[in-house]
């Protein structure tokens, strides 16, 4: 079975500028790169983008990434308004065939939904195969959690996801998950998982060194199991948001 499988982190209400946000972009992309060739280089979408290119070229530098959110604002139906509690947004992408893409939303505080920083993974692809590794995982993930600070991250395919997850909202649990110390301590968990500081941040929880697939048993019982560990710990539930202070 072809997974599909993502890398996203999420966070609750948190009221930041267009240039806070980008700042954030900044460092995200460039750790990012470090992580794979694949990442040095996105696009974006735009009228008039080269036609030798999979559109315009994105540089990870905080004035055009400032002017890049403030572009893509949400707005009213009518008069076109901005929406100030929904931040900031956009969707980029690589020039691999197939393509990553990656969706970031930011800025937001309004109560309804949250904030994201997702990797959606090709189903295919040399890309896809250097990601699929414990440790290049686990750089991934430390470097949403070193530029996002979120409160939750996670390297997983749907499928585990879908067999493993509760219903309601909750953290997310899978291969590689990093968790913020706002959450809570992380309690002792089972051989094989390894429990690795992220700076003063949180932790990563890398659940085993070989690639975690939905369709081996074992895999989605210690998932499952790990889960479970944390559920008691009190890391799992999270509340409904409030809106961040203005």
């Amino acid at each position: 079975m072809n997974e599909d499988y993502y890398v996203g982190a999420y966070w609750g209400p948190r009221r930041e500028t267009a240039r806070e946000c980008a700042q954030r972009a900044e460092l995200f992309f460039h750790m990012l790169a470090r992580c794979d060739p694949g990442f040095t280089q996105w696009y974006r979408a735009g009228r008039g983008s080269p036609r030798e290119l999979p559109g315009w070229p994105v540089r990870p530098e905080v004035k055009e990434l400032e002017e890049l959110f403030l572009r893509n604002r949400l707005r009213t139906d009518i008069r076109k308004k901005v929406i100030e509690d929904m931040g900031f947004s956009t969707i980029v992408w690589n020039a691999e065939k197939p393509m990553t893409r990656l969706h970031l939303r930011c800025g937001k505080y309004s109560p309804w939904g949250g904030n994201v920083c997702l990797l959606e993974l090709a189903t295919k692809g040399a890309l896809r195969e250097r990601l699929l590794h414990a440790p290049v995982l686990a750089e991934v993930l430390t470097s949403m959690a070193t530029a996002w600070d979120p409160d939750f991250a996670v390297a997983t395919s749907s499928e585990m996801r879908h067999l493993v997850q509760k219903e309601g909202r909750e953290v997310d649990v899978g291969w590689v998950t990093y968790l913020s110390r706002r959450l809570g301590k992380v309690p002792p968990l089972p051989a094989p998982v390894r429990i690795e500081p992220v700076g003063a941040l949180g932790w990563l929880l890398v659940l085993s060194p070989e690639r975690m697939t939905a369709s081996n048993p074992e895999h989605v019982a210690l998932t499952a199991r790990v889960r479970e560990l944390l559920d008691r710990a009190g890391l799992i539930e999270r509340p409904e948001p409030e809106p961040a202070n203005e």
